[in-house]
């Protein structure tokens, strides 16, 4: 695959008009790399705490989480974009100015960090429940004995469950990074200059669309393709950490 991948970069860069588009594009990448990063990492803390919830012995905790899960996955991720871009946004900068913070406007929350946040609260739904999985995959007796032995609920957690819990949690967790890389390729509709509304752009100053939209799939299928490879590579690695 990686020769493959190579031979069509090959093509791309002995070919004056692809290679054009491949330099406008590039600086795209940068943002799409920004907005799946800073996305996922932020998704992965809040999923967590949602799983959390999910398994807390308190009622109010775990029906909290559940319907945030449920309304959250039940929502298209476009949609979400679009409502988070135009009305929680703007809502939440009015929720600013009414608590007599210093003053700001709607357009001063960047279009990039409200695609941001769109993706944060749609993944962390996912991602909820494959950390929930994983943690509920641990042998429950382990942490009885933990427990047992004088560990707190801390210690138990970071020590027992959570190393164990990652041999579960990995596969899922990066097939859900892979997918965030190509669904941000929908920050585009607000206005966001990752490659997909590059490649858009370009498209329309050159009328070149075969070209740019095969150098735009063929940027999308390099990242995940090396994701999936590196991701594969790491679970054997753990694999044969953990025999």
């Amino acid at each position: 695959m990686v020769v493959l991948l190579g031979a069509a970069y090959v093509m791309v860069l002995t070919d004056d008009a692809t290679r054009q588009v491949l330099l406008t594009l590039r600086k795209g990448i940068w943002i799409t790399i920004l907005v799946t990063v800073t996305g996922f990492s932020a998704a992965s803390l809040v999923g967590l705490g949602l799983a959390l919830m999910l398994l807390s012995g308190s009622l109010v905790a775990r029906q909290a989480a559940r319907f945030y899960v449920e309304i959250i996955r039940g929502i298209p991720i476009l949609v979400m974009l679009l409502y988070v871009a135009f009305v929680l946004a703007p809502g939440l900068v009015a929720l600013w100015n009414w608590m007599g913070l210093p003053d700001a406007r709607t357009r001063d929350f960047p279009l990039l960090w409200r695609a941001v946040l769109a993706l944060v609260i749609a993944y962390s739904a996912f991602i909820a429940e494959v950390f929930r999985a994983g943690l509920q995959s641990v042998d429950k007796g382990q942490i009885e004995a933990a427990r047992a032995l004088g560990l707190k609920r801390f210690r138990v957690f970071r020590h027992i469950v959570l190393p164990q819990a990652i041999r579960t949690i990995l596969p899922p967790l990066g097939n859900d990074f892979v997918a965030m890389v190509k669904d941000s390729s929908l920050v585009s509709v607000v206005g966001v200059l990752d490659i997909a509304q590059l490649g858009k752009l370009t498209a329309a100053g050159n009328f070149r669309y075969f070209e740019t939209y095969n150098v735009v799939a063929l940027i999308y299928l390099t990242m995940t393709i090396l994701l999936s490879l590196g991701l594969r590579k790491l679970e054997r690695k753990l694999g044969k950490v953990h025999k």
